[in-house]
């Protein structure tokens, strides 16, 4: 009798010992859940994303447009690099440039991978720059072609009223287009990879500012006090690169990086004389060289 009692006591006691190891994990184990995200701290961050955050004032100049024409990038240099969480397999991905008509710049679709987000921006941008690159290289040979001759003397004065030129050499600084790599790494940091509302309402790829309001513009998202910002509207991707050339090739506050680019093809070089295009100061050019050297965007120049 106290043989079957003493036997019903240990299963008793080895079910429980059991039991209890059964709902332990071990100390080691790693966790596989992934945190989910704040679908509240998300939107505010999209909201976020659409203000301005304290631009640079212009100067007080004839065309304040072209002296500080952008916001600080609307999103951070991590963020918009994006691309220091991408794997080799997503970068190989997004490297082939898909047909222009596979995408549009109004549209964004939601969810998209790093891999196709680039996707996208180098569909919608890259055949721009590349068109604009090339109209601008052929005038730069034209202007310089001009100049040797001296045989339209009336259309180089008129081209240097146009690009606010004193002399012909001035004139070929300005005229001669930057590397693509630059054109392509700062569209990609003004709008955060071409998903910004300026981008998207406006084909302001590059956040240039208006200051004229005959001109078509769009509101930005918030004010400098009780002034409102105004950034360009333009009709196509194309029209808004061309311009973003054109600013760069007048504005007084990119003289320096003029006369760097005569004697400098390295976008890494240059990029360093951009410290006037945002309130970021010579950080920006440090962004504008991550940028350009993660996403191999000099393969384009």
């Amino acid at each position: 009798m106290r043989l079957k009692t003493f036997a019903k006591a240990s299963i008793l006691v080895a079910s429980l010992v059991l039991a209890s190891c059964g709902d332990k994990k071990p100390e080691n184990a790693q966790q596989d859940e992934k945190p989910t995200t704040d679908k509240k701290q998300e939107t505010a961050q999209s909201r976020k994303n659409e203000k301005l955050s304290n631009p640079q004032e212009p100067n007080e100049v004839t065309e304040k447009s072209e002296e500080i024409i952008t916001k600080p990038t609307e999103y951070s240099a991590k963020k918009t690099i994006e691309s220091g969480n991408a794997s080799s397999k997503d970068t190989a991905a997004s490297s082939a440039v898909e047909p222009l008509d596979q995408f549009r710049a109004s549209v964004v679709p939601e969810n998209m991978t790093v891999a196709e987000k680039k996707k996208r921006f180098k569909a919608l941008l890259v055949p721009a720059v590349e068109s604009v690159y090339a109209e601008l290289t052929q005038q730069y040979q034209e202007v310089s072609q001009l100049i040797s001759d001296q045989s339209n003397p009336s259309k180089l004065e008129k081209m240097r009223v146009s690009y606010k030129a004193k002399t012909n050499d001035d004139l070929l600084t300005a005229v001669k287009p930057h590397p693509k790599s630059i054109a392509l790494a700062q569209a990609a940091m003004e709008s955060a990879w071409g998903t910004s509302r300026f981008f998207r309402e406006a084909n302001n790829i590059f956040g240039v500012w208006s200051f004229d309001k005959n001109e078509p513009r769009i509101a930005a998202g918030e004010k400098r006090g009780k002034k409102t910002i105004w950034v360009k509207k333009y009709p196509t991707i194309q029209a808004a690169v061309k311009d973003y050339y054109r600013v760069l090739a007048r504005g007084d506050a990119f003289v320096e990086f003029r006369k760097l680019k005569m004697k400098e093809n390295s976008p890494y070089e240059l990029v360093k004389k951009l410290d006037r295009y945002s309130e970021k100061g010579d950080e920006y050019g440090k962004e504008l060289s991550a940028m350009i050297r993660f996403n191999k965007f000099e393969k384009y120049d």
